[in-house]
């Protein structure tokens, strides 16, 4: 097991990362306060790892709430249960809830936790790559509106994040590649280097190499620690951590939540991300390429759907949160391996990023 720290001061946490954890007992109880413990699962994981979860937490006042899975349901009426299964089991301000699943889990989990009587305790144990990778790190929680992707939310930070490398072996391929685009993200963003080592072993992580998949999630946990020790509510360096996301929120908010993973959806933002940044001239077309060629061996999508025109995104974007005093800022790479947030481009860049045919950028690289 390796331990890494997420350093908030008094509201600093540790991120657990090693196969088997789920099993060990002594690792969450010296993170429970009170005898009170709530698991929030959904239907897919529930039947996997609950029993499991349940069996480390004995000697504990337990009860679950199986949530319906998917991005669809990542809204009030689905919170709702939370609060429900926590009232009616009348868990008090020394309850513990615990996020077993993905990112919508762990979205809804925290900021049930968050509200529930102004706040109590929880942990993230998260099961997708995806999450161990991104979402279960910074304390982001949060619902969707048919507006926008996580527009209500809070920050609020766990007392721990226990990664066990193991359920990934239950992960579908689709989710796998989801999760890809966030490890592919701090390379980008943050570590070059670490491009290099993501070319060399992409065909490993995407057959489940656990201990390549091990190092992969160290490596970015990291770097979001890291992060969100110097900017844990995004007014600066954090939100270069959404390179491809204002892209990509409009892609999922527009094609309807669920129909494209979170991850597919960056990957395809993270190749316009790459396309504009070339544009402007802040790294090489050879550069683009490579970010392409990547996010195609990670098994994602970098075409955006052929239904979306360029007014369709801009009308998305508008409504994100990095949008200051009507001003639109995008997340873009000055070079490889480090980015900016800015909102100085000109119009003509943008307009001509969100026309770019993606289909010839592709059929040249395949050639």
């Amino acid at each position: 097991m390796q331990t890494q720290t997420v350093d908030l001061g008094e509201r600093s946490y540790p991120i657990y990362i090693g196969s088997g954890l789920l099993a060990n007992a002594d690792l969450f109880k010296k993170h429970l306060a009170g005898r009170q413990v709530a698991i929030v699962t959904n239907e897919t994981v529930a039947p996997l790892y609950l029993q499991h979860l349940e069996a480390s937490l004995a000697g504990k006042e337990l009860m679950s709430v199986v949530l319906p899975d998917g991005e669809s349901y990542k809204n009030w009426e689905t919170l709702q249960l939370i609060f429900d299964g926590l009232l009616k089991a009348r868990h008090d301000r020394r309850t513990t809830v615990v996020a077993l699943g993905g990112g919508v889990v762990g979205d809804m989990a925290g900021f049930a936790a968050a509200c529930y009587q102004r706040g109590v305790d929880f942990i993230q144990v998260p099961t997708t790559l995806l999450s161990q990778v991104d979402s279960s790190v910074g304390g982001k929680t949060g619902i969707n509106h048919p507006l926008g992707k996580n527009m209500i939310g809070a920050f609020y930070q766990p007392q721990a994040v226990v990664i066990d490398t193991s359920v990934l072996r239950t992960l579908p391929p689709r989710e796998l590649s989801a999760g890809l685009a966030e490890v592919i993200k701090y390379g980008l963003i943050c570590d070059e280097p670490f491009l290099g080592w993501l070319e060399d072993n992409m065909a490993a992580l995407r057959a489940l190499d656990e201990s390549l998949l091990a190092e992969a999630i160290e490596r970015s946990c990291a770097a979001k620690a890291r992060v969100v020790g110097a900017d844990e509510r995004e007014s600066g360096v954090r939100a270069t951590l959404n390179l491809g996301h204002t892209f990509g929120h409009a892609i999922e908010t527009h094609m309807g939540y669920g129909v494209w993973l979170h991850g597919e959806a960056v990957g395809a933002g993270t190749a316009m991300a790459l396309e504009m940044s070339a544009r402007l001239g802040w790294i090489s077309e050879v550069e683009r390429d490579r970010g392409l060629r990547l996010l195609l061996s990670a098994g994602l999508p970098v075409i955006p759907p052929t239904e979306m025109t360029s007014e369709h995104f801009l009308e998305h974007m508008a409504v994100d949160k990095k949008v200051l005093d009507g001003r639109m800022r995008l997340v873009l790479l000055r070079r490889m391996g480090e980015a900016v947030v800015t909102d100085e481009f000109p119009r003509a860049v943008l307009d001509a990023t969100l026309t770019t045919d993606y289909h010839a950028l592709v059929a040249r690289l395949e050639h």
